[in-house]
This record gives structure tokens, sequence and C-alpha cells, in this order.
């Protein structure tokens, strides 16, 4: 169905800071607060993984220039056992590994570590 030319547009939303403690993710539009348990700097949505392309190279910086949606791509375990997320940038392609939240979807990071196990079969 067309659009009425005569009726006017309404303002678009903010896409990335929804108040002061909160963000929208850009894949799943979830509300996500910027407070995450074991983690200063929240990075990526707690639902689907995904985040933006926002640090450079200390985390919570802020100065990364490309902005681009960061799709989860694996997971690495460091040497003490704590769980990284790796990132992959969809615009520039740079990778990032990033400490996963306690309050991250369990059965999303169950999911992509078994996912080379299910390749093999």
């Amino acid at each position: 169905m067309p659009r009425r030319k005569d009726r006017e547009r309404r303002p678009q939303r903010s896409k990335i800071s929804t108040g002061p403690d909160t963000f929208r993710c850009v894949s799943c539009r979830l509300d996500v607060p910027f407070e995450a348990p074991g983690t200063a700097h929240r990075n990526h949505c707690p639902n689907c993984l995904t985040s933006l392309h926002l640090d450079r190279r200390v985390p919570g910086d802020r100065q990364a220039a490309c902005r681009g949606r960061m799709h989860p791509l694996s997971l690495s375990v460091r040497h003490d056992g704590e769980w990284m997320l790796i990132h992959e940038c969809v615009s520039c392609g740079e990778l990032s590994a990033n400490r996963i939240a306690g309050d991250d979807n369990a059965l999303a990071l169950v999911r992509m570590a078994v996912a080379p196990l299910m390749a093999k079969r």
C-alpha cells in the first residue's frame, strides 16, 4: 500500500541509546542495560550476542570510526578458563575478543561452542 504524500513523517527513534543507562541492540532490537555482571564494559547484546564496532584498542574507549555491526563468530577460552566471544565486523572485517557477561544467553553460547563438533558429522 503506497504512503500518502500529504501526511508528515514521524521522526525516527534513536537506534543506539534509548536512555541514560540502556542501549538498543542493532540486531534483535532489545533494550540492553549498560551494567553487566562479570564485566566493566558491556559491548554486546546478552540475547543475540551482536555488538557494534565502537571500541578501538581499549575496552570502553568508544573511539572506533567504523561503527559497523559486529557479528558473533566463535568462542575462545583463555588459559584461566574464561570464555571470550570473538566478533567480526561486517563493515571492515576486524576481529575482536570480548569477555562474556554473566547474563549472556547460555543457549546461544553453547550452540556456538558445539558448532564445530556438529560440522564434522
